[in-house]
Protein backbone atom coordinates (compact mmCIF):
# COMPACT_ATOMS: atom_id res chain seq x y z
CA UNK A 1 0.00 0.00 0.00
CA UNK A 2 2.79 2.33 1.08
CA UNK A 3 4.30 1.70 -2.56
CA UNK A 4 0.84 2.56 -4.74
CA UNK A 5 0.57 5.89 -2.69
CA UNK A 6 4.12 6.83 -3.27
CA UNK A 7 3.69 6.09 -7.25
CA UNK A 8 0.04 7.00 -7.78
CA UNK A 9 0.68 11.10 -6.88
CA UNK A 10 4.00 10.21 -9.35
CA UNK A 11 1.79 9.53 -12.39
CA UNK A 12 -0.75 11.87 -12.03
CA UNK A 13 1.73 14.41 -11.94
CA UNK A 14 3.16 13.03 -15.33
CA UNK A 15 -0.28 12.49 -16.98
CA UNK A 16 -1.99 15.78 -15.48
CA UNK A 17 0.55 18.17 -15.19
CA UNK A 18 -0.57 21.42 -17.11
CA UNK A 19 1.05 24.62 -17.96
CA UNK A 20 -1.02 27.52 -17.87
CA UNK A 21 -2.45 27.95 -21.70
CA UNK A 22 -0.30 30.45 -23.78
CA UNK A 23 -2.62 33.03 -25.73
CA UNK A 24 -1.30 33.27 -29.32
CA UNK A 25 -2.63 35.28 -31.78
CA UNK A 26 -2.13 34.94 -35.69
CA UNK A 27 -3.45 37.39 -39.07
CA UNK A 28 -4.61 36.13 -42.14
CA UNK A 29 -2.37 36.43 -44.91
CA UNK A 30 0.57 36.57 -42.38
CA UNK A 31 3.24 34.57 -41.37
CA UNK A 32 2.62 32.72 -38.00
CA UNK A 33 5.73 31.49 -36.37
CA UNK A 34 5.90 29.67 -32.66
CA UNK A 35 9.44 28.02 -30.98
CA UNK A 36 8.64 24.94 -28.85
CA UNK A 37 11.37 24.67 -26.24
CA UNK A 38 11.87 23.04 -22.82
CA UNK A 39 11.74 26.08 -20.82
CA UNK A 40 8.09 25.61 -21.71
CA UNK A 41 7.64 22.51 -20.01
CA UNK A 42 9.70 23.87 -17.13
CA UNK A 43 12.44 21.84 -18.29
CA UNK A 44 15.97 23.42 -17.99
CA UNK A 45 18.49 21.09 -18.01
CA UNK A 46 19.68 18.69 -20.77
CA UNK A 47 21.64 15.71 -20.25
CA UNK A 48 21.71 13.81 -23.66
CA UNK A 49 21.53 15.19 -27.18
CA UNK A 50 18.19 15.24 -28.57
CA UNK A 51 16.77 14.61 -25.05
CA UNK A 52 13.23 16.32 -25.86
CA UNK A 53 9.98 15.42 -28.65
CA UNK A 54 7.12 16.92 -28.89
CA UNK A 55 3.89 16.07 -30.83
CA UNK A 56 1.52 18.76 -31.35
CA UNK A 57 -2.14 19.10 -32.78
CA UNK A 58 -5.34 20.35 -32.26
CA UNK A 59 -7.09 19.73 -29.07
CA UNK A 60 -8.78 16.52 -29.42
CA UNK A 61 -7.66 15.31 -32.57
CA UNK A 62 -5.13 13.84 -33.89
CA UNK A 63 -3.44 16.45 -36.63
CA UNK A 64 -2.93 19.80 -37.10
CA UNK A 65 -4.92 22.41 -39.02
CA UNK A 66 -4.06 22.40 -42.87
CA UNK A 67 -2.27 25.63 -42.95
CA UNK A 68 -0.24 24.86 -39.97
CA UNK A 69 3.14 22.67 -40.26
CA UNK A 70 5.55 21.62 -37.46
CA UNK A 71 8.69 20.47 -37.82
CA UNK A 72 12.01 19.59 -35.40
CA UNK A 73 15.34 21.51 -35.87
CA UNK A 74 18.35 19.51 -34.87
CA UNK A 75 20.28 22.78 -35.00
CA UNK A 76 18.27 24.76 -32.80
CA UNK A 77 17.32 21.47 -30.63
CA UNK A 78 13.90 23.11 -30.83
CA UNK A 79 10.26 22.11 -32.18
CA UNK A 80 8.75 25.12 -34.36
CA UNK A 81 4.86 25.72 -35.73
CA UNK A 82 4.68 27.93 -38.53
CA UNK A 83 2.37 28.49 -41.31
CA UNK A 84 -0.14 31.40 -43.35
CA UNK A 85 -3.64 31.71 -41.71
CA UNK A 86 -6.66 31.83 -44.39
CA UNK A 87 -9.31 33.81 -44.74
CA UNK A 88 -11.74 30.89 -43.65
CA UNK A 89 -9.95 30.55 -40.26
CA UNK A 90 -10.60 34.38 -39.46
CA UNK A 91 -12.32 35.08 -36.31
CA UNK A 92 -11.98 31.49 -34.69
CA UNK A 93 -10.18 30.31 -31.55
CA UNK A 94 -8.07 27.26 -32.46
CA UNK A 95 -6.77 24.87 -29.03
CA UNK A 96 -3.24 23.28 -29.66
CA UNK A 97 -2.43 20.55 -27.18
CA UNK A 98 1.18 20.02 -27.52
CA UNK A 99 3.00 16.90 -25.51
CA UNK A 100 6.63 16.71 -24.53
CA UNK A 101 8.47 13.49 -24.12
CA UNK A 102 12.22 12.94 -21.90
CA UNK A 103 13.64 10.44 -23.38
CA UNK A 104 16.07 10.13 -20.44
CA UNK A 105 13.84 9.28 -17.94
CA UNK A 106 10.47 8.86 -20.24
CA UNK A 107 8.87 11.74 -18.98
CA UNK A 108 5.72 13.51 -20.06
CA UNK A 109 4.23 16.89 -19.81
CA UNK A 110 1.53 18.46 -21.78
CA UNK A 111 0.42 22.52 -22.09
CA UNK A 112 -2.30 24.02 -24.07
CA UNK A 113 -1.76 26.73 -26.60
CA UNK A 114 -4.94 29.11 -26.89
CA UNK A 115 -4.74 31.10 -30.23
CA UNK A 116 -7.07 33.39 -31.76
CA UNK A 117 -7.03 34.33 -35.85
CA UNK A 118 -7.58 37.67 -36.42
CA UNK A 119 -9.24 38.91 -39.42
CA UNK A 120 -7.27 40.76 -41.96
CA UNK A 121 -7.11 41.94 -45.53
CA UNK A 122 -4.72 39.59 -47.67
CA UNK A 123 -1.79 41.77 -49.25
CA UNK A 124 -2.42 41.79 -52.81
CA UNK A 125 1.05 42.63 -54.05
CA UNK A 126 3.91 39.93 -53.31
CA UNK A 127 7.35 39.63 -54.21
CA UNK A 128 8.76 35.77 -54.41
CA UNK A 129 12.16 35.18 -53.55
CA UNK A 130 14.38 31.76 -52.76
CA UNK A 131 17.68 32.42 -50.46
CA UNK A 132 19.93 29.81 -51.40
CA UNK A 133 22.15 30.11 -48.65
CA UNK A 134 19.89 29.64 -45.65
CA UNK A 135 17.38 27.17 -44.14
CA UNK A 136 13.99 27.29 -43.15
CA UNK A 137 14.60 27.35 -39.71
CA UNK A 138 17.18 30.18 -40.03
CA UNK A 139 14.18 32.33 -40.63
CA UNK A 140 12.79 31.90 -37.20
CA UNK A 141 15.15 33.88 -36.27
CA UNK A 142 13.09 37.67 -35.69
CA UNK A 143 16.34 39.40 -36.45
CA UNK A 144 17.23 37.74 -39.85
CA UNK A 145 13.28 38.52 -40.98
CA UNK A 146 13.78 42.28 -39.50
CA UNK A 147 17.13 42.45 -41.56
CA UNK A 148 15.12 40.98 -44.95
CA UNK A 149 11.89 43.38 -44.34
CA UNK A 150 14.85 46.41 -44.30
CA UNK A 151 16.05 45.95 -47.26
CA UNK A 152 12.28 45.85 -48.67
CA UNK A 153 11.61 49.09 -46.65
CA UNK A 154 14.59 51.44 -47.05
CA UNK A 155 16.18 50.50 -50.66
CA UNK A 156 13.49 48.45 -52.65
CA UNK A 157 10.07 48.93 -51.81
CA UNK A 158 10.46 52.44 -49.59
CA UNK A 159 6.00 52.77 -50.00
CA UNK A 160 5.62 49.28 -48.34
CA UNK A 161 7.48 50.85 -44.38
CA UNK A 162 4.09 51.01 -42.67
CA UNK A 163 2.70 47.03 -43.39
CA UNK A 164 5.28 45.00 -45.27
CA UNK A 165 4.91 41.58 -43.66
CA UNK A 166 6.26 38.27 -44.71
CA UNK A 167 3.19 36.28 -45.85
CA UNK A 168 4.57 32.71 -46.74
CA UNK A 169 7.31 30.83 -46.10
CA UNK A 170 8.96 26.84 -46.89
CA UNK A 171 11.51 25.12 -47.34
CA UNK A 172 12.87 24.65 -51.01
CA UNK A 173 12.80 20.54 -50.53
CA UNK A 174 9.08 20.86 -49.34
CA UNK A 175 8.24 22.30 -52.78
CA UNK A 176 9.76 20.67 -55.07
CA UNK A 177 13.45 21.36 -54.58
CA UNK A 178 16.49 18.91 -54.28
CA UNK A 179 18.65 18.23 -51.69
CA UNK A 180 22.17 19.08 -51.68
CA UNK A 181 24.97 16.97 -52.95
CA UNK A 182 27.43 18.10 -49.66
CA UNK A 183 25.15 17.84 -46.46
CA UNK A 184 27.41 20.85 -45.22
CA UNK A 185 25.37 22.96 -47.72
CA UNK A 186 21.83 24.36 -47.15
CA UNK A 187 18.67 23.04 -48.56
CA UNK A 188 17.52 26.86 -49.22
CA UNK A 189 14.27 28.11 -48.20
CA UNK A 190 11.10 29.98 -50.48
CA UNK A 191 10.10 33.68 -48.82
CA UNK A 192 7.31 35.89 -49.87
CA UNK A 193 6.67 38.91 -48.58
CA UNK A 194 3.67 41.44 -49.22
CA UNK A 195 2.08 44.81 -48.89
CA UNK A 196 -0.76 46.95 -49.99
CA UNK A 197 1.73 49.40 -51.32
CA UNK A 198 2.03 49.52 -55.17
CA UNK A 199 5.53 48.28 -56.37
CA UNK A 200 8.51 50.91 -56.89
CA UNK A 201 10.22 52.10 -59.86
CA UNK A 202 13.03 49.97 -58.54
CA UNK A 203 11.65 46.69 -57.97
CA UNK A 204 9.85 47.10 -61.55
CA UNK A 205 13.65 48.11 -62.85
CA UNK A 206 14.59 44.76 -61.22
CA UNK A 207 12.24 42.68 -62.30
CA UNK A 208 12.56 43.63 -66.04
CA UNK A 209 16.35 42.64 -65.51
CA UNK A 210 15.81 39.34 -64.28
CA UNK A 211 13.07 38.73 -66.40
CA UNK A 212 15.47 36.39 -69.05
CA UNK A 213 16.30 34.20 -66.45
CA UNK A 214 12.96 32.61 -65.77
CA UNK A 215 13.28 30.62 -68.88
CA UNK A 216 16.73 28.60 -66.30
CA UNK A 217 15.64 26.05 -63.63
CA UNK A 218 18.35 28.01 -61.60
CA UNK A 219 20.79 30.89 -61.93
CA UNK A 220 23.08 31.05 -58.49
CA UNK A 221 26.23 32.30 -60.51
CA UNK A 222 23.91 35.27 -62.08
CA UNK A 223 24.28 39.07 -60.37
CA UNK A 224 22.42 42.22 -60.27
CA UNK A 225 22.65 45.60 -59.95
CA UNK A 226 20.92 44.69 -56.26
CA UNK A 227 23.56 42.29 -55.98
CA UNK A 228 25.44 43.42 -53.08
CA UNK A 229 22.26 45.01 -51.02
CA UNK A 230 21.24 41.38 -50.16
CA UNK A 231 25.11 40.01 -49.51
CA UNK A 232 25.84 42.57 -47.03
CA UNK A 233 23.70 41.04 -44.49
CA UNK A 234 24.03 37.38 -45.48
CA UNK A 235 21.53 36.51 -47.98
CA UNK A 236 22.04 34.83 -51.34
CA UNK A 237 19.32 34.89 -53.82
CA UNK A 238 18.09 32.76 -56.49
CA UNK A 239 17.98 35.17 -59.04
CA UNK A 240 15.82 32.61 -61.61
CA UNK A 241 13.02 32.38 -58.76
CA UNK A 242 12.36 36.20 -58.17
CA UNK A 243 8.61 37.11 -58.91
CA UNK A 244 6.51 39.97 -58.86
CA UNK A 245 3.09 39.22 -58.00
CA UNK A 246 -0.01 41.34 -57.32
CA UNK A 247 -2.80 43.79 -58.62
CA UNK A 248 -1.85 47.62 -58.70
CA UNK A 249 -4.97 48.74 -56.89
CA UNK A 250 -4.94 52.45 -54.99
CA UNK A 251 -4.41 51.26 -51.04
CA UNK A 252 -7.91 53.44 -50.19
CA UNK A 253 -10.05 50.80 -51.66
CA UNK A 254 -8.38 48.11 -49.95
CA UNK A 255 -8.68 49.38 -46.14
CA UNK A 256 -12.15 49.70 -44.74
CA UNK A 257 -13.51 50.24 -41.28
CA UNK A 258 -14.61 47.36 -39.13
CA UNK A 259 -18.00 47.83 -39.93
CA UNK A 260 -18.04 47.97 -43.27
CA UNK A 261 -15.65 44.93 -43.01
CA UNK A 262 -18.61 43.27 -41.11
CA UNK A 263 -21.48 43.95 -43.42
CA UNK A 264 -19.42 43.31 -47.08
CA UNK A 265 -18.74 40.01 -45.24
CA UNK A 266 -22.40 39.73 -43.94
CA UNK A 267 -24.11 40.18 -47.86
CA UNK A 268 -20.70 38.21 -49.45
CA UNK A 269 -22.43 35.23 -47.36
CA UNK A 270 -25.72 34.51 -49.01
CA UNK A 271 -24.04 34.55 -52.53
CA UNK A 272 -20.67 32.72 -51.35
CA UNK A 273 -23.23 30.07 -50.52
CA UNK A 274 -25.46 30.21 -53.42
CA UNK A 275 -22.16 29.99 -55.76
CA UNK A 276 -21.31 26.86 -53.66
CA UNK A 277 -23.78 24.95 -54.40
CA UNK A 278 -23.34 23.04 -57.45
CA UNK A 279 -26.51 23.32 -60.05
CA UNK A 280 -27.03 20.57 -62.54
CA UNK A 281 -27.79 20.67 -66.13
CA UNK A 282 -30.08 19.09 -68.42
CA UNK A 283 -29.67 16.69 -71.07
CA UNK A 284 -30.71 19.00 -73.55
CA UNK A 285 -28.29 21.28 -72.65
CA UNK A 286 -25.53 19.20 -73.08
CA UNK A 287 -23.20 19.96 -76.30
CA UNK A 288 -23.49 17.29 -78.67
CA UNK A 289 -19.73 17.06 -80.67
CA UNK A 290 -19.42 16.43 -84.43
CA UNK A 291 -17.06 14.01 -85.60
CA UNK A 292 -17.01 14.57 -88.44
CA UNK A 293 -14.78 17.17 -89.26
CA UNK A 294 -12.11 15.12 -87.22
CA UNK A 295 -12.52 11.79 -89.14
CA UNK A 296 -11.92 13.82 -92.84
CA UNK A 297 -8.89 15.65 -91.24
CA UNK A 298 -7.46 12.37 -89.42
CA UNK A 299 -7.88 10.89 -93.25
CA UNK A 300 -7.12 13.56 -95.71
CA UNK A 301 -3.40 14.06 -94.67
CA UNK A 302 -2.15 10.85 -94.40
CA UNK A 303 -4.51 10.74 -98.06
CA UNK A 304 -2.60 13.67 -99.47
CA UNK A 305 1.07 12.36 -98.50
CA UNK A 306 0.13 9.05 -100.23
CA UNK A 307 -1.07 10.30 -102.97
CA UNK A 308 2.21 12.55 -103.48
CA UNK A 309 3.82 9.64 -103.13
CA UNK A 310 2.08 7.89 -105.91
CA UNK A 311 2.34 10.44 -108.35
CA UNK A 312 6.32 10.48 -107.37
CA UNK A 313 6.63 6.88 -108.38
CA UNK A 314 4.88 7.05 -111.58
CA UNK A 315 6.30 9.87 -112.84
CA UNK A 316 9.90 8.09 -111.84
CA UNK A 317 8.81 4.55 -113.91
CA UNK A 318 6.51 6.15 -116.94
CA UNK A 319 8.50 9.26 -117.66
CA UNK A 320 11.89 8.52 -116.66
CA UNK A 321 12.06 4.93 -118.28
CA UNK A 322 14.01 6.56 -121.74
CA UNK A 323 17.23 6.85 -119.60
CA UNK A 324 17.72 3.12 -119.14
CA UNK A 325 19.64 1.13 -121.87
CA UNK A 326 20.47 -2.31 -121.39
CA UNK A 327 22.93 -3.12 -124.94
CA UNK A 328 22.14 -6.92 -124.38
CA UNK A 329 18.59 -6.63 -124.06
CA UNK A 330 18.50 -4.48 -127.57
CA UNK A 331 20.93 -6.80 -129.58
CA UNK A 332 18.86 -9.53 -128.47
CA UNK A 333 15.55 -8.16 -129.47
CA UNK A 334 17.14 -7.18 -133.06
CA UNK A 335 18.15 -10.38 -133.79
CA UNK A 336 15.29 -12.66 -132.38
CA UNK A 337 13.46 -12.96 -135.86
CA UNK A 338 17.04 -14.57 -136.97
CA UNK A 339 17.83 -16.90 -133.93
CA UNK A 340 13.90 -18.11 -134.57
CA UNK A 341 14.26 -18.71 -138.27
CA UNK A 342 17.86 -20.62 -138.25
CA UNK A 343 16.17 -22.88 -135.41
CA UNK A 344 13.44 -24.04 -137.15
CA UNK A 345 15.30 -24.87 -140.47
CA UNK A 346 17.31 -27.96 -139.45
CA UNK A 347 13.43 -29.50 -139.24
CA UNK A 348 12.83 -29.63 -142.69
CA UNK A 349 16.20 -30.37 -143.39
CA UNK A 350 16.13 -33.99 -140.91
CA UNK A 351 12.98 -34.86 -143.34
CA UNK A 352 14.72 -34.90 -146.51
CA UNK A 353 17.89 -36.73 -145.33
CA UNK A 354 16.70 -40.03 -143.11
CA UNK A 355 19.84 -41.85 -143.36
CA UNK A 356 21.63 -39.22 -141.51
CA UNK A 357 20.29 -39.52 -138.83
CA UNK A 358 22.94 -39.76 -135.98
CA UNK A 359 24.59 -36.95 -137.50
CA UNK A 360 21.23 -34.36 -138.40
CA UNK A 361 20.05 -35.75 -134.27
CA UNK A 362 23.13 -33.89 -133.24
CA UNK A 363 23.14 -31.10 -136.12
CA UNK A 364 19.31 -30.30 -134.59
CA UNK A 365 20.34 -30.01 -130.93
CA UNK A 366 23.11 -27.36 -132.11
CA UNK A 367 22.17 -25.75 -135.45
CA UNK A 368 24.82 -22.36 -135.16
CA UNK A 369 27.19 -24.15 -132.51
CA UNK A 370 30.84 -22.62 -133.18
CA UNK A 371 32.87 -24.42 -135.61
CA UNK A 372 33.70 -27.70 -133.98
CA UNK A 373 34.53 -30.97 -136.24
CA UNK A 374 32.61 -33.86 -135.45
CA UNK A 375 34.24 -37.43 -135.71
CA UNK A 376 32.31 -40.72 -136.15
CA UNK A 377 33.55 -44.11 -136.21
CA UNK A 378 33.80 -46.09 -139.55
CA UNK A 379 33.46 -50.39 -139.77
CA UNK A 380 36.48 -52.28 -139.54
CA UNK A 381 36.47 -53.76 -142.87
CA UNK A 382 36.04 -50.40 -144.37
CA UNK A 383 38.83 -48.45 -145.34
CA UNK A 384 36.89 -44.85 -145.74
CA UNK A 385 34.75 -43.42 -143.18
CA UNK A 386 31.27 -43.57 -143.28
CA UNK A 387 30.85 -39.68 -142.04
CA UNK A 388 33.96 -37.62 -142.41
CA UNK A 389 35.51 -34.30 -140.76
CA UNK A 390 32.21 -31.52 -141.00
CA UNK A 391 33.03 -27.64 -140.62
CA UNK A 392 30.32 -25.88 -139.34
CA UNK A 393 31.00 -22.52 -141.12
CA UNK A 394 28.64 -23.95 -144.26
CA UNK A 395 25.55 -23.24 -143.42
CA UNK A 396 24.12 -25.83 -146.15
CA UNK A 397 26.34 -29.03 -144.74
CA UNK A 398 22.42 -30.52 -144.04
CA UNK A 399 21.32 -29.78 -147.54
CA UNK A 400 24.42 -30.93 -149.12
CA UNK A 401 25.97 -33.94 -147.53
CA UNK A 402 27.92 -35.18 -150.32
CA UNK A 403 29.71 -32.05 -151.08
CA UNK A 404 30.79 -32.58 -147.10
CA UNK A 405 32.04 -35.71 -147.66
CA UNK A 406 34.47 -34.79 -150.83
CA UNK A 407 36.00 -31.53 -149.10
CA UNK A 408 36.82 -33.78 -145.83
CA UNK A 409 40.27 -34.57 -146.11
CA UNK A 410 40.91 -38.42 -146.84
CA UNK A 411 43.81 -39.04 -144.56
CA UNK A 412 41.64 -37.51 -141.35
CA UNK A 413 42.09 -40.54 -139.37
CA UNK A 414 45.02 -43.01 -138.18
CA UNK A 415 45.01 -46.01 -137.95
CA UNK A 416 46.15 -47.63 -134.80
CA UNK A 417 46.08 -51.72 -134.76
CA UNK A 418 45.67 -53.41 -131.87
CA UNK A 419 45.26 -57.24 -132.65
CA UNK A 420 42.43 -58.24 -134.43
CA UNK A 421 40.38 -54.84 -134.22
CA UNK A 422 41.31 -51.39 -135.02
CA UNK A 423 40.94 -49.06 -133.31
CA UNK A 424 40.23 -45.08 -135.28
CA UNK A 425 41.75 -42.42 -132.89
CA UNK A 426 40.60 -38.65 -133.20
CA UNK A 427 41.92 -37.03 -136.41
CA UNK A 428 44.18 -34.64 -136.50
CA UNK A 429 42.76 -31.00 -137.08
CA UNK A 430 42.87 -29.80 -140.51
CA UNK A 431 45.38 -25.98 -140.44
CA UNK A 432 42.91 -23.04 -139.83
CA UNK A 433 41.81 -20.97 -141.84
CA UNK A 434 40.40 -17.24 -141.18
CA UNK A 435 37.35 -15.90 -141.43
CA UNK A 436 34.14 -14.56 -139.30
CA UNK A 437 31.16 -15.76 -139.42
CA UNK A 438 27.99 -13.92 -140.84
CA UNK A 439 24.58 -13.35 -139.81
CA UNK A 440 23.38 -16.36 -142.05
CA UNK A 441 26.41 -18.53 -140.99
CA UNK A 442 27.79 -17.35 -144.76
CA UNK A 443 31.58 -17.13 -144.06
CA UNK A 444 32.95 -13.96 -145.24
Amino acid sequence: MNRLSFILPILALMWSQEAAATKLQASVGELFTYKIEPQLFNWTHQVISEQFRYRPSLMNYPDLPSWMRYMYSHEYHAGFLYGTPPESAAGKDISLDVVALNRQNYETRRIVLAMFVAHKFPTPNVVQMKIDNLNWVHLMDPGRVENLRNIFRKDLWPNSKEDLSVVFMESAVNMGGRLPLRPQQREGVIVHVGSFAQFSPRLKELQEEVRPLYKLPSCTYKRTSVQKIFENVGFKLDWCAFRMVGVESPTEILYHSGKQNEQQAAEEQPRQEQQDRWMGISREDVPVRNYIDEFAFAFAIPGMIFAILIGMLSAVLCFQHEKFSDPHSEFFFANIFHICEESCAPSASSDSDPDDGSESSSNLDYPMSSTVQMVQCSDSKSNQPITTLKSLKDPNFLLDNISMRSQSPNNSFYQLDCGTSSIYARPKPPPYKGGTLGRNGVDI
